[in-house]
C-alpha cells in the first residue's frame, strides 16, 4: 500500500528473524533547501521520519543499512539478551507521528551504543534526531541532540579512520563547526572552520572548503553587527 511518498515493504529482522513491515520512502522527492549541517528540506515531506526501521516483534531499531547489512553474531547475541528480558511493543504505522519518530531514533541510538558502534555512526543518528526536532521547531531538544552529535563526532575524529562512507575528516570538521554555529557557539565554530580553511589539503575538497570559508565569513559578519558587538 502506498501513501504519497511512502509505501510498506516486508523485511526480515536481523535480531529475531521474523518478517516485519517497514515504511520505505520513494526516491522522487523535491528538495527545497539544505542547511549548513547538511539537513535537506523537501517539499511537503520529511523523509527523515522514516530513516529508522523498528522491528514490531522484538523492538530492534536501526537505519536501513545497518538493519539489512551483516550483523556480527556477538552483536546479535548482545541485543537478543537485552530484548529477551523486555517487551518493546511498537506497532508499525505506515505514517509516523513525531513521537513515534523520536522513539525510533532513541531506540536506534540505544542499540548502536549497546554494541559499541562507531562514534561516527552514533553521531549521525543524533544529528538526524536534531533535524527531526528542528522540523518540529523544538529548539531546546534540537540543541541537546546537536550537542551529543558534536560529542560523538569529536570522538570519531580522535579515534576513527576517515574517509568513513561519504564523509572525509575535513567534512566532519566542517560539520562540527556548522553545528556549533547552529547552537550559537561562535568561537567554537570559528575554531573548527579555521582548521578546514587553513588546511592546504582541504582545498582539493572544493565544496567543503568553500562551505567552510563562506560560513566563517558569515560568522565574522554576524559578529560585526550591533547585536553581536
Amino acid at each position: 500500500m502506498a501513501v504519497g511518498n511512502i509505501y510498506t515493504a516486508k523485511k526480515i529482522c536481523p535480531v529475531c528473524g521474523e518478517e516485519i513491515s517497514v515504511t520505505k520512502v520513494r526516491s522522487r522527492l523535491i528538495s527545497v533547501k539544505t542547511d549548513d549541517d547538511f539537513c535537506v528540506h523537501y517539499k511537503d515531506f520529511n523523509p527523515y521520519y522514516y530513516a529508522i526501521w523498528v522491528c514490531e516483534k522484538c523492538g530492534y531499531a536501526a537505519d536501513e543499512n545497518h538493519f539489512t547489512g551483516h550483523m556480527h553474531p556477538k552483536h546479535q547475541e548482545l541485543i537478543r539478551n537485552f530484548l529477551n528480558e523486555r517487551k518493546i511493543g511498537l506497532e508499525h504505522h505506515e505514517v509516523r507521528t513525531l513521537a513515534e519518530t523520536v522513539t525510533s531514533y532513541k531506540l536506534a541510538i540505544f542499540f548502536a551504543e549497546l554494541i559499541s558502534a562507531s562514534a561516527g555512526h552514533i553521531a549521525g543518528l543524533y544529528l538526524k534526531l536534531a533535524w527531526i526536532y528542528r522540523d518540529a521547531k523544538d529548539k531546546e531538544k534540537e540543541d541537546e541532540a546537536l550537542a551529543k552529535a558534536v560529542e560523538y563526532y569529536d570522538k570519531s575524529l580522535a579515534t576513527e579512520r576517515y574517509p568513513m562512507g561519504t564523509m572525509t575528516d575535513n567534512a566532519v570538521i566542517y560539520l562540527i563547526g556548522a553545528i556549533h554555529k547552529r547552537m550559537g557557539n561562535y568561537e567554537s565554530a570559528t575554531q573548527y572552520l579555521s582548521r578546514v580553511i587553513g588546511d592546504q589539503r582541504a582545498r582539493s575538497e572544493t565544496t567543503i572548503f568553500n562551505k567552510a570559508r563562506d560560513l566563517w565569513q558569515d560568522i565574522r559578519s554576524d559578529k560585526e553587527t550591533p547585536e553581536h558587538s
